[in-house]
């Protein structure tokens, strides 16, 4: 099985239109939350990831902006995106992310035979981390207890929009791990083996607005039968995408934040 893996699309059409390109072929999709915000292009993003997508967990963007919450908690950028986007946002497109997506953690393999042909029973999704989703997870101290308390083998999570990962050997062997990558305006890609013995928390990177000071949209790829996941940078229209952002009368700050990937 190819699975995947989104996160933090943030309504950014054209990253998600480049990424669902570079990263076939694949079997399932997977996104961990944060379909909106930010972005210019809320209604398209949502309608192909409804159409692609086989699980999406709820992220703390798509609750501000379908209205379950507040966004008095946003920064006053943030804020005025998410006001914005629920202005926008069409009715059909706000019952799904009010009543459609899980909320986190998911456990895949719950219900499933515990074969090992059942590679899903050994993931799980969340948006900011297996105990909480508004949690960061930005430092092998944050996840140390999620990792110590988990149940299964690899976890993927997002939030943060910098894309990695923190891995525990035997329960006791600490590791942070950044992919490395040879260049910073080609699409690159970076191996990370999965042994049994491992527990991962794995962090795919933001399709839509990374934070790692690398513009290109990042995803990544669990391959279940090679035992691996890879994670990718792919670039894409960065400049059409400012553009819509500036044409709908948001924050120039979300314009100019794309080309810097912060």
């Amino acid at each position: 099985m190819r699975g995947l893996i989104l996160s933090d699309i943030h309504s950014n059409l054209e990253a998600l239109t480049a990424v669902l390109e570079a990263a076939a072929p694949f079997d399932v999709v997977w996104n961990l939350g944060d379909v909106v915000g930010y972005g210019a292009n809320p209604n398209e993003v949502m309608e192909i990831v409804r159409s692609t997508v086989l699980y999406n967990i709820r992220g703390n963007h798509d609750r501000i902006c379908s209205g379950t919450d507040p966004a008095l908690g946003f920064n006053p950028v943030a804020r005025e995106a998410a006001l914005w986007t629920r202005k926008v946002m069409t009715t059909e497109n706000r019952e799904w992310l009010l009543g459609g997506p899980f909320i986190g953690p998911l456990h895949l393999g719950r219900g499933v035979k515990p074969e090992p042909e059942n590679h899903i029973n050994k993931v799980a999704l969340a948006h900011g981390s297996p105990l909480g989703e508004d949690e960061y997870i930005l430092s092998m101290s944050d996840a140390w207890e999620p990792l110590q308390r988990a149940t299964v083998p690899l976890t993927f999570i997002g939030h943060t929009h910098l894309q990695g990962g923190y891995l525990l050997k035997n329960r006791k062997q600490q590791m942070q791990i950044r992919p490395q990558y040879a260049n910073l305006d080609q699409s690159v890609c970076w191996t990370l083996p999965v042994t049994p013995e491992v527990l991962c928390l794995i962090n795919p990177g933001s399709v839509g607005q990374p934070r790692d000071s690398d513009w290109r949209a990042a995803f990544a790829i669990y391959d279940s039968e090679a035992e691996e996941i890879i994670f990718h940078r792919v670039p894409y229209d960065v400049a059409a995408a400012q553009k819509q952002i500036l044409a709908a009368g948001l924050p120039e700050r979300l314009a100019e934040r794309l080309s810097a990937g912060r």
